[in-house]
């Protein structure tokens, strides 16, 4: 079962991609800061990361670049409310493998996951 950590520090998101990602079969682990994502990375080595930008304290932009400055091919989708182009432009440069805004359909999310996970579930 691929393993997917979600750092986002809204409740309401987090709740909502738990049932919606087990509910496709993966295995969900959540940080609800940058600290704890780093922290869960570090510690449980998780096939993709999902990724909010927005966050107090440690902004996602810095949790990527500490992600990068160990794995440049981490697999990590970025999930945000920021719909600013030069942000965008930031993390693209940074290597992602997708950027979503939220309130798009989950099923952009099911999907680029999918799409990344495919070696991984033929693997298993």
């Amino acid at each position: 079962m691929a393993k997917v950590l979600v750092v986002d520090d809204e409740p309401n998101v987090r709740i909502l991609l738990d049932m919606r990602l087990r509910h496709h079969g993966y295995d969900v682990l959540f940080a609800d800061n940058g600290w704890k994502g780093i922290e869960l990375y570090n510690q449980d080595h998780p096939d993709v990361i999902v990724l909010d930008l927005r966050m107090p304290e440690l902004d996602g932009v810095t949790v990527l670049k500490e992600i990068r400055s160990v794995d440049l091919k981490q697999p990590v989708i970025i999930l945000t409310g920021d719909t600013t182009p030069g942000t965008e432009r930031q993390v693209r440069a940074l290597g992602v493998s997708g950027f979503i805004i939220k309130g798009s359909s989950m099923k952009h999310l099911v999907d680029t996951l999918n799409s990344i996970l495919k070696p991984f579930t033929l693997a298993s």
